[in-house]
């Protein structure tokens, strides 16, 4: 029997770093294909280029690509918020074709009220001073979890529950760089001098929707996660967010598409005959 469809008014995805060792593609693809959203935002770290490598690019990462084209030609409006994992998509800053375009950050009105979403990365003093420290993170970050992904093995061999080291040292790393740079509030900051009602970040993987107050007021602050370790969406339907923790249990008899696209050039050649994009803004 096949799963219904959530609807979701604005679904909010960050930090899947596709193309790299780390990325649950599978799980992300599993997810899109049980929504119907009206709006998505990409907002940053979608596709990892500084880390990329071809051979971690398996037939879940194209069918990603294909099934946010298919939304697309569906009507669904997809926003594609550069990050600094993706930063060279910035020379592309305000692409559009129908539907879809790249940009910098973003302004919704959310039934009355006032949504900005970016990715977070200007705010970080290590990106800004120290950016061959990051990508040398990154590095060791993979690393890292290629050794995980070891040990869980010999673990689920013997019957244990699986470890996450990576999840461990990443929640404390961030957390330390978050504090130090006063991210959040800075962040709302910010946005209460902009009069936003909603601020809407990634980059730091720390998912989370609570209310922060500083001396200027308060107003709901929101990051989206990753697609690494913690496996998250913020989703906005009926006048609420929600965040959302993915399930496999939930998708374990999901209907996915069997076709198997093993390549970008099957898979465009295929998208040819189902999707008319025109550039309307480049």
């Amino acid at each position: 029997m096949k799963n219904s469809k959530r609807l979701v008014d604005l679904v909010v995805i960050s930090d899947t770093h596709l193309g790299t060792i780390g990325c649950r593609a599978e799980e992300l693809y599993q997810y899109l294909k049980s929504i119907q959203p009206k709006t998505i935002v990409l907002n940053g770290d979608i596709i990892d280029i500084w880390q990329f490598s071809k051979r971690h690019w398996d037939k879940h990462h194209t069918k990603i690509i294909k099934e946010l084209l298919k939304f697309v030609s569906n009507g669904v409006k997809v926003h594609y918020i550069a990050g600094n994992h993706d930063e060279a998509l910035r020379r592309f800053l305000n692409f559009e074709i129908e539907g879809f375009k790249i940009t910098n950050k973003l302004t919704l009105d959310l039934e009355g009220k006032k949504a900005w979403f970016f990715h977070g990365d200007v705010f970080d003093v290590t990106m800004q001073y120290s950016r061959w420290l990051t990508r040398l993170g990154g590095f060791g970050y993979d690393i890292l979890i290629l050794i995980n992904s070891t040990v869980n093995k010999f673990l689920t061999l013997f019957g244990r529950e699986k470890l996450s080291f990576s999840k461990t040292i990443k929640n404390k790393v961030k957390a330390a760089v978050s504090f130090i740079n006063k991210f959040e509030s800075t962040v709302v900051e910010i946005a209460l001098k902009n009069n936003y009602d909603y601020v809407v970040c990634g980059h730091i993987h720390q998912p989370c929707i609570k209310t922060i107050d500083i001396k200027d007021g308060c107003l709901t602050y929101l990051n989206s996660g990753d697609w690494i370790e913690n496996m998250t969406a913020l989703e906005y339907h009926n006048k609420k967010w929600t965040l959302y923790n993915y399930e496999s249990i939930f998708f374990e008899h999901n209907n996915l598409d069997d076709h198997d696209y093993k390549d970008v050039k099957t898979l465009f050649s295929d998208l040819v005959a189902d999707i008319n994009l025109k550039p309307t803004d480049v």
